[in-house]
């Protein structure tokens, strides 16, 4: 049985939405919680009781700010700006990433500064831990005011209009809060805004892209030490000395990854003495530089959605110990279109000299192996097109890394005259992952023809244990046949982490926790 998991408001550890994230973890607020939830609410209480205009409260919206609302109208107020606001295109957001938006707009609010009343976020955990998925279209949103479209979708769900996915499936949402026992929310005085204004939709994106990371860095290191054996490459460019004179953290690290991979190494052996080669390509030689920096903006990127993710960002904020309720700009989510922006970097630059390395290996001038990896080539053509496949794919990152922070377009008949496109920024991260999977997946298993093509001389245990991994799905290429199934299962196995689980989960210790 999957274990409780108790929301501490700004404490989560990304640790904590790692976890979330894989598994449908049953959540729990934690009680000490709700004092400042309820203390909030009150106070929006009392300035409806009061009768003063308040952004949000008994006013209208963005440009219509100062139009006043009458008490016994605000919550129509609040079910119109949810209904109004739910305009979102494009696929549905996947139950992995909507975990996470719930999670985080929970804890949000849980903080006690939007002045929502403790019911309805008990209707949002009782909805997450019945399974009921809102039906969030991933496009809709430009990262500031909050992702106004994403977060009214999912709204709609805890008011029971709409559909929702129930284990995969698209239900009625009226009809599937009924089935569990849940009563749909009727939003009260700010509640509505409250519960769209914030960057969680943005947030949860950029996270699903920065978990992906993590383990397309752990797999690319992998094929990239595999790369070296198969080819012949030297080990010397990991000397923990050239990297202690530069001193760039993630590169130390890095290198020195490479050289526990590598370690006793017969292939590595065979060519110390009487190697005619001076240098290997920059694509070997240059892996701790080039993986060692993306490691290290991987970790400034998580270290800014950490901070996102504890954060309150909805707007106007309620400030319990004066009675204020104040508007600000905390739903812009400029930070997370940065992170997002050098996480599509790193991503793109990992396909990158992966793709170098697969050309470097099929390439029988330089590597020394068998042209295009195959034997009888010619009548066989190997992993010619595969590597037009990993060609194909990072050249299309390319585009996709072009940073989206860059951007604006103004909204709202020019009250929202910048905006963030956070949102984008982090829904690319996905596809650019997937690409980049498929390049190290083709890179897997073309260091792995290698390496085999030196039998019977051995490469290091725990690479020798990623090939045993991998003959276990996918056979020695010997001559031509269907390789996509080959490519999606080697695809497959760097994703799921396959790969470094192998090799004792070798960055998991650098991560930011």
């Amino acid at each position: 049985m999957t274990s409780l998991f108790e929301i501490q408001p700004g404490q989560f550890s990304l640790s904590d939405l790692r976890s979330v994230w894989q598994t449908a973890r049953p959540l729990k607020l934690a009680s000490s919680a709700y004092a400042a939830i309820n203390e909030a609410s009150a106070t929006i209480d009392k300035i409806v009781a009061k009768g003063d205009a308040a952004y949000g409260i008994n006013t209208g919206f963005g440009k219509l700010a100062k139009t006043r609302i009458p008490d016994e109208q605000l919550e129509l107020l609040q079910r119109n700006l949810i209904l109004s606001h739910s305009v979102g295109s494009g696929e549905l957001i996947s139950d992995d990433i909507v975990r996470l938006i719930l999670l985080m707009k929970i804890a949000s609010l849980a903080r006690g500064f939007s002045g929502i009343r403790a019911s309805v976020i008990d209707s949002m955990i009782a909805l997450y831990n019945a399974g009921i998925m809102p039906a969030i279209p991933v496009k809709g949103s430009v990262g500031a005011s909050g992702d106004l479209a994403p977060l009214s979708h999912m709204t709609l769900a805890l008011m029971g209009e709409g559909e929702v996915r129930v284990n995969g499936k698209l239900v009625d949402a009226k009809a599937a809060l009924k089935e569990a026992g849940i009563t749909p929310v009727v939003l009260a005085a700010k509640e509505g805004l409250a519960l769209i204004n914030g960057t969680q939709v943005s947030t949860a994106l950029a996270l699903n892209g920065l978990f992906l990371a993590e383990r397309l860095l752990e797999a690319a290191t992998i094929t990239g030490a595999m790369s070296v054996d198969a080819a012949k490459g030297s080990d010397a460019p990991f000397d923990p000395r050239i990297h202690a004179v530069r001193g760039q953290p993630g590169q130390i690290a890095t290198a020195s990854i490479y050289r526990d991979l590598l370690q006793g190494s017969e292939i590595r052996k065979s060519h110390l003495i009487n190697d005619e080669r001076v240098q290997d390509p920059y694509c070997l030689r240059c892996q701790p530089q080039v993986m060692g920096a993306c490691l290290d903006i991987i970790n400034n990127a998580a270290r800014t959605l950490l901070i996102e993710a504890n954060a309150v960002t909805d707007n106007p904020l309620v400030f319990v110990d004066t009675g204020e309720v104040l508007s600000g700009g905390n739903f812009h989510a400029e930070p997370v279109a940065f992170a997002a922006d050098t996480l599509a970097l790193a991503i793109a630059e990992i396909g990158s000299i992966s793709e170098r390395r697969i050309a470097l290996l099929i390439d029988a001038s330089i590597s020394g192996l068998p042209p295009f990896l195959v034997p009888s080539s010619g009548l066989n053509s190997g992993f010619m097109i595969a590597h037009v496949t990993a060609a194909a794919l990072a050249s299309e990152n390319k585009s996709h890394a072009h940073p989206a922070s860059v951007d604006t377009i103004p909204t709202s008949a020019n009250q929202e005259d910048h905006v963030s496109m956070a949102t984008f920024a982090g829904r690319r991260l996905h596809e650019m992952a997937h690409n980049t999977a498929t390049i190290v997946g083709i890179e897997l298993l073309a260091a792995g023809q290698g390496i085999d093509f030196h039998q019977p001389l051995a490469t290091s245990e725990k690479l020798a244990s990623v090939l045993q991994a991998l003959r276990a799905k996918v056979a020695f290429y010997d001559k031509d046949r269907f390789f996509a199934p080959d490519i999606a299962a080697a695809k497959e196995m760097v994703l799921q982490g396959s790969l470094s689980a192998q090799c004792q989960s070798l960055y998991q210790h650098l991560y930011l926790k």
